[in-house]
């Protein structure tokens, strides 16, 4: 009875896919194109998303798992149907799934983005929402034709019992996330209580407890949170939620009132790293200022390692302001750190803060509260004093390096005048110095394009001069990594020029940084075809691939991968010669590009010629063998990809070699048993393929 009712409702959606199905076309999903790398893609994307230690955390774990299980239906099917189009009832259940993988992602986005507390505050509602997305799992699975689909048998019983479980599956709510929001709700109410006359009192170590079990364990984690409170109250005020609203500001008035003493406890730590007693944290001369007299400093007017009020306000390189006299003492005492951030400061200059300088004065004068000039105990005064004035002497230094865009510009355009005007040796110079400028930074590349520098650069490369020529194409390349300049460099027809470089260029490093400026253009989907479609391109590549030097061979061949992810590029890499020179480089360990070098050599089997030249190699087979034992993570994969490529389709000769070879079947056995996920699926079609190829020849 069920499974007639099942055929029934196959075919109910059979026929409803049918004619939805032009609509998903017309969309862009394709049959094993992009409606399947579109789930890989999303799916990893949840992956990446998983670690979320403190909401949630037993929904968005129980989701990711399941989607992972999905995730090897996806690329087996990717695998096994490369060449054939799916059902239609197929690619139904597919859109369903993408469209149910899609509202995960958000939500899960949401629990990590959001604020920890207001999560917590909405468990119910939120656990109800994976709930909703489990239910819609569950009917998308429900439609999924198994029987259609050409996947083993292990991920057959993956996915069945994929269904049973998420038939199952009840709304859970995690009685710890309850237990700790009930915690934080009287912790609020103790908050209000201490607002009104009676006054009631907050125990700061239950406080730090509750908010230590979501993640909120610094002054930092608490000021983030105060913002993520903020942006969601604006949300609520939208769409009226009042008391919503007056719950998220009780919230953010406890966590501000935790914040203090979060920072004094800070303040605490800091000192004892200073060696400094707390007791002498507060001068005779300062009382006035201290935070046990004026209670109501505003935060950011409170200097991180004193928590007295800022007098002298500077900056340092992390970007955290500080009154001068403490960072002085803290730099002094051989600290190299930014205080609040824990960054590793790369200058010790300190910048003075002018505007919050004037802001402080200006406070202070609508409060009564005399604001004096730091004065320096006579132990730190010749220390400090010192310090102080070589920082003083590089802040207008550092202070035009962070506002220099104009600068930037001003340069740029000098020196591209005169590599369009100078001589030679002038020339020579300033392409070097748009080589040095255009190193780091990404807003120094986009100047310098703007300036005008592509087009003579372009013309340089044709020079005589060595090191002219040698200057423009790193020049180029270092301006190539700006997404904007891949484009103003290939509307200028640089690839002839980039590619006569490669073939012949005067010194060994112009080649080979003129390969690797190819492969950062090549980056670009488009701009694949465009460079697979010169003649000489993919030749010259091929060639510095047998010629070049270490990095040399390890830019060919990462350009190579990337021309060889265009289908139509793949014939020309094998024709070039391509294959025994990768086949070669997996033998040599110096070279260190065997992972690259097996990339491309799993791209180009893709194609009927790469195919038939990797089957015609007889060292190809125990090379692959020996990385499976021996290769990286990675090596394995592509080692597997490749075996089992070789091995399909009229591939018994491979297979009959494999079987012979006396580690191929330990190690297959090895990976399927504690390989990756990845790699015990394929170790285990492997050796499925090669037991039947067996039981054929017997």
């Amino acid at each position: 009875m069920a499974e007639s009712q099942n055929d029934t409702y196959s075919t109910r959606c059979l026929s409803m896919n049918e004619l939805q199905l032009p609509l998903m076309v017309l969309s862009g999903f394709l049959p094993t194109g992009n409606l399947l790398e579109e789930l890989i893609h999303i799916s990893n994307e949840v992956f990446s998303m998983e670690k979320i230690p403190f909401v949630q955390v037993k929904n968005i774990s129980t989701m990711v798992r399941r989607i992972k299980i999905l995730t090897s239906l996806f690329e087996e099917i990717q695998e096994t149907s490369s060449n054939a189009v799916l059902p239609p009832s197929v690619i139904l259940c597919l859109a369903e799934l993408s469209s149910v993988i899609q509202k995960v992602k958000l939500l899960v986005e949401s629990c990590k983005e959001g604020s920890s507390l207001w999560n917590l505050m909405q468990t119910e509602l939120i656990s109800n929402r994976f709930h909703a997305l489990m239910k819609e799992m569950d009917k998308a699975l429900d439609i999924l034709p198994l029987r259609l689909l050409n996947v083993t048998v292990d991920t057959k019983e993956q996915v069945e019992l994929l269904r049973k479980q998420a038939k199952r599956a009840d709304l859970f709510i995690d009685e710890r996330e309850i237990q700790k929001r009930e915690e934080i709700l009287k912790l609020m109410a103790t908050n209000g209580d201490r607002k009104s006359k009676n006054k009631g009192l907050i125990d700061f170590e239950r406080v730090k407890e509750s908010f230590n079990s979501i993640g909120l364990r610094s002054s930092l984690d608490y000021e983030e949170e105060i913002s993520k409170l903020k942006t969601e109250a604006e949300k609520q005020a939208g769409t009226g939620g009042l008391i919503a609203i007056s719950n998220i500001n009780s919230l953010v008035s406890l966590i501000s009132l935790s914040k203090t003493a979060i920072l004094e406890e800070e303040h605490l730590m800091i000192k004892k790293k200073l060696k400094q007693p707390a007791s002498m944290s507060i001068r005779p001369e300062q009382s006035s200022l201290c935070y046990s007299v004026v209670p109501n400093i505003p935060d950011e007017f409170r200097c991180p390692i004193s928590l007295d009020l800022i007098r002298d306000p500077v900056i340092v390189a992390s970007g955290h302001t500080y009154d001068r006299n403490s960072i002085a003492q803290w730099i002094n005492s051989g600290h190299h750190t930014c205080p609040k951030s824990g960054q590793r400061l790369i200058h010790m200059a300190l910048i003075p803060n002018y505007a919050l300088k004037s802001l402080i004065h200006q406070w202070c004068q609508e409060n009564n509260i005399p604001l004096t000039e730091p004065t320096l105990s006579p132990s730190d005064s010749e220390s400090s004093s010192s310090k102080i004035k070589k920082c003083d002497k590089v802040i207008d230094y550092i202070s035009a390096i962070k506002t220099a865009t104009d600068a930037v510009k001003m340069t740029a355009e000098f020196l591209v005048g005169k590599l369009a005007t100078g001589s030679p040796g002038i020339q020579r110079q300033a392409a070097y110095e748009l080589r040095l400028l255009a190193k780091s930074g990404m807003d120094n590349r986009r100047i310098i394009a703007e300036s005008g520098a592509i087009p003579f650069l372009m013309t340089l490369l044709g020079s005589r001069d060595p090191r002219i020529q040698e200057n423009a194409v790193t020049a180029l390349l270092n301006l190539s990594i700006h997404k904007n300049n891949k484009i103003l460099i290939m509307s200028a027809g640089a690839i002839d020029s980039l590619v006569e470089v490669l073939q012949s260029g005067k010194t060994v490093e112009a080649r080979e940084n003129a390969a690797a400026a190819i492969f950062s253009l090549s980056v670009i989907d488009e701009y694949k075809v465009i460079i697979g479609a010169r003649t000489r391109a993919i030749p010259a590549l091929v060639g510095l691939l047998g010629n070049g030097t270490t990095t040399g061979k390890r830019d060919a061949a990462i350009a190579l991968f990337n021309l060889a992810v265009y289908d139509a590029n793949r014939p020309s890499i094998v024709l070039a010669g391509a294959v025994s020179l990768l086949i070669d480089l997996l033998m040599d360990d110096k070279a260190g590009i065997t992972d690259d070098a097996l990339a491309v050599l799993a791209l180009v089997l893709g194609c009927n010629e790469g195919l038939q030249a990797l089957r015609k190699n007889r060292i190809l087979v125990p090379l692959l063998v020996d990385l499976l034992r021996f290769g990286s993570s990675k090596g394995k994969d592509h080692s597997l990809t490749l075996l089992q490529g070789l091995c399909k389709d009229s591939g018994e000769e491979i297979a009959g070699k494999l079987l012979m070879n006396p580690r191929s079947i330990p190690s297959l056995q090895s990976l399927a048993a504690d390989g990756s996920l990845r790699a015990r699926r394929k170790a285990d079609a492997l050796l499925r393929l090669l037991n039947r190829c067996c039981s054929q020849s017997q």
